[in-house]
């Protein structure tokens, strides 16, 4: 991968074309800097990618020197994992297992960084699951994490001339549009921050990520000169800007374990 002795290396997938860098490219750029920050001389980093399916982070960051450990409840998923990791002559360890079953899979306190992306929306208690997250963080690691945004839910309802479903998604508790809704819950940047602090872990960053992006055509991007380097330019100055930043289709949250208590001294 390419290096400088300031940047360290450039974390983002490199395929998919210009559409698919646009979109995730604020949420490798916000994980790059804090790898570089945790890790200054390179050394490589624990990680632990829950709901990590077939690596499409995990792989990135293992190129990148980091010790790697996918945990996904899929077989076939983590099967396309190894089958791609062997690929690159890398070493990636994957278990099965869901959030759950992370404290049984992963030793307490041993993960530098945690990635929880896309998988709070689905398990059967968010904040179990944090506290799960929490545990496996060393004091002073960080969790990574990606959900869907309740208040983004509501205007594409709204844009798709859905106005009664837009309205249900604003009041629902789990910020879900109707029956056919595919998603199990979405949450707004308060209660989302809300619910990482009760886990006992500090908020440093939120970020939106795709807060315009989802909006613009693929061919735009394809076909007109400059339009995804613009594009991408205006997603990292919206993304940490509200009201913009609310709006967006994912939020996404990096946070700290505290340090643990200390010890009161002996009378």
């Amino acid at each position: 991968m390419d290096a400088s002795p300031d940047r360290g290396p450039d974390l983002r997938p490199r395929t998919g074309g210009p559409g698919a860098n646009v979109r995730t490219a604020v949420l490798w750029e916000v994980l790059s800097a804090a790898l570089r920050e945790a890790d200054p001389h390179g050394t490589g980093l624990v990680v632990v990618d829950a709901g990590g399916g077939t690596g499409g982070f995990a792989v990135p960051l293992a190129e990148a020197g980091h010790r790697v450990t996918v945990v996904d409840p899929s077989p076939d998923s983590l099967a396309a994992l190894q089958r791609r990791a062997a690929e690159r002559g890398l070493a990636v360890e994957a278990l099965q297992g869901d959030l759950g079953d992370l404290t049984a899979l992963v030793l307490a306190g041993s993960a530098d960084l945690v990635l929880c992306h896309s998988v709070l929306e689905v398990v059967d208690d968010p904040a179990a699951a944090l506290v799960a997250v929490a545990g496996v963080l060393r004091p002073g690691g960080r969790l990574s994490l990606l959900v869907a945004n309740r208040d983004a839910a509501v205007l594409a309802r709204a844009l798709a001339g859905r106005p009664d479903e837009a309205a249900r998604a604003l009041t629902d508790p789990d910020g879900r549009w109707g029956v056919a809704d595919g998603a199990a819950r979405r949450w707004t940047p308060t209660g989302l921050q809300d619910l990482v602090v009760a886990a006992g872990l500090t908020v440093e960053q939120l970020h939106g990520v795709r807060t315009v992006s989802d909006l613009v055509p693929s061919a735009v991007l394809d076909l007109e000169p400059g339009a995804a380097a613009a594009l991408l330019a205006l997603e990292r100055t919206l993304s940490a800007r509200p009201p913009f930043r609310d709006l967006a289709t994912q939020l996404h949250v990096l946070a700290q374990r505290r340090p643990d208590h200390a010890k009161q001294p002996e009378e």
